[in-house]
C-alpha cells in the first residue's frame, strides 16, 4: 500500500470514528449498556449486529468510562435486546459535549461485582447482570428492527445529545478528501505505467521473434 492508502485510511479511520450516527454523548444518569444478539444476521439480527459495528464504537469513543458489555450467542432464534442501565437516586444531568471550563458533572456508576469481572463474549457467556441498588434497565428490542430505529430509540430513551462534527474534524474531513483525490490519481499513474511496461514487453518480444525469424531464413 502506497503512503498516501496509509494515511487516507489512518485518517479514515480517526475521522470516523469520531463522527457519525451514533456520536453522542451520554447524560451522567446512563451508567452501563450491554447487548446480546446472535452471531448471524439471518433470524432478525441483522440491525443489532450492524448498531454493534457502525454505532457502538463512536458511542465508547464518546463515553469511555461507560462500560459497554457486548454478548453474542450461537442461539440464532434467541433474543436480539439492548439494555440501558441508569441511576435513579442520582438526578440526570445533561450530556455536555466539551467545556472549556471546570470539570464535566460527574458520572453515577453504580458497579456490581457482576460488572467488574463481566467481558463481552462471543460465545453467550456474559448475559445482563441484574441491576444494582438503585438502577433502573431500560430494553430495547433490536429483534428485526433496523439499525437507525435501534440509534433513534436508544437516542430517545437515554436523551444523549448528539456530537456535531467539529472545526478540526471538518478540515480533516476536507484533508480526507484531498487524500482520496490523490489516491484515485496515484492509482490511475500507476495504471498507465503498468501498460506502458507491457506495451514495451510485448514489441521487445516481437523484435526478438522477428529477428529470430530473419535468422531462419538465412
Amino acid at each position: 500500500m502506497s503512503r498516501v492508502g496509509m494515511r487516507m485510511n489512518k485518517l479514515k479511520s480517526l475521522v470516523s470514528v469520531r463522527n457519525g450516527p451514533g456520536a453522542a454523548k451520554l447524560p451522567t444518569n446512563v451508567t452501563k449498556i450491554h447487548l446480546e444478539f446472535a452471531h448471524k444476521w439471518n433470524d432478525g439480527h441483522m440491525g443489532s449486529r450492524n448498531f454493534w459495528k457502525e454505532n457502538l464504537p463512536r458511542l465508547k469513543y464518546h463515553n469511555p468510562e461507560v462500560p459497554m458489555i457486548v454478548n453474542r450467542t450461537h442461539e440464532q432464534t434467541g433474543p436480539a435486546t439492548l439494555s440501558i442501565y441508569m441511576s435513579g437516586d442520582a438526578p440526570q444531568q445533561p450530556a455536555q459535549i466539551e467545556g472549556p471550563t471546570g470539570a464535566a458533572p460527574k458520572r453515577a456508576v453504580a458497579t456490581t461485582d457482576a460488572w467488574r469481572t463481566i467481558a463481552s463474549s462471543s460465545t453467550g457467556a456474559a448475559r445482563a447482570p441484574p441491576p444494582a441498588e438503585g438502577e433502573t434497565v431500560v430494553t430495547i428490542n433490536m429483534k428485526n428492527v433496523r439499525s437507525t430505529e435501534i440509534l433513534k430509540q436508544f437516542l430517545e430513551k437515554t436523551g444523549a445529545t448528539e456530537v456535531e462534527p467539529s472545526p478540526e474534524d471538518h478540515k480533516e474531513m476536507a484533508r480526507l478528501l484531498e487524500l482520496q483525490e490523490r489516491a484515485v490519481y496515484d492509482k490511475e499513474v500507476q495504471k498507465r505505467y503498468r501498460e506502458k511496461i507491457q506495451s514495451e514487453k510485448r514489441l521487445l518480444e516481437r523484435a526478438r521473434q522477428e529477428a529470430d525469424a530473419l535468422k531462419a531464413d538465412k
